[in-house]
């Protein structure tokens, strides 16, 4: 008979004990995730896997005071941020292709002063209401470029559909949600 898996609300409770195995727990059932998370940004083995090992050092460090509702979200979010950071911090002197998430930061940029533009929380909202308005396919399309960094080829091989309806549907699904955002006055 194979041992119980934790659920996440105990593994949560560990790491306010200060329970060093909540580390262990987390590895076991979101370690794949983490490392593919990291990995859709970095595309490379080896940092991924230092990136991982960062998440869990983050986790550490962040919980508590930090009680995340989705412990795999909170997790996947500080590994996508890790990865951002080892990615511009190994990319900082040099010119080449932009991450998906800089394009993206491009299309909502404002010119506004800090104190006018969107929290975080509001410019999240904003997305869910735009992208729950998209069909299937476009939310896939957008989340696998813009969360996952997926490639273009990537996303194409995914759906079964051409590089350049990819392509298109993204700058189309851009173009909208720059639209979007300056409805709702951004």
């Amino acid at each position: 008979m194979g041992a119980c898996k934790m659920n996440d609300e105990e593994i949560v409770d560990m790491f306010f004990s200060r329970n060093e195995s909540a580390v262990s727990e987390i590895k076991v059932l979101y370690g794949r995730l983490i490392y593919s998370v990291a990995y859709g940004v970095l595309r490379c083995a080896e940092d991924a896997e230092e990136c991982e090992n960062e998440v869990y050092m983050r986790a550490w460090s962040s919980i508590p005071p930090a009680r995340p509702q989705s412990l795999s979200a909170y997790l996947c979010k500080i590994a996508r941020s890790a990865a951002l950071d080892r990615y511009r911090h190994d990319h900082a002197a040099k010119r080449g292709e932009a991450l998906p998430i800089e394009e993206l930061e491009n299309c909502i940029h404002s010119d506004s002063s800090a104190e006018d533009r969107l929290s975080e929380r509001e410019l999240t909202a904003l997305l869910n209401r735009f992208l729950k308005s998209q069909d299937y396919n476009t939310r896939i399309i957008f989340l696998r470029r813009f969360w996952f960094s997926d490639s273009i080829s990537e996303i194409a091989k995914r759906l079964h559909v051409s590089e350049s309806m990819v392509k298109s549907r993204i700058s189309r699904t851009l173009k909208k949600l720059r639209e979007h955002l300056k409805s709702e006055g951004y």
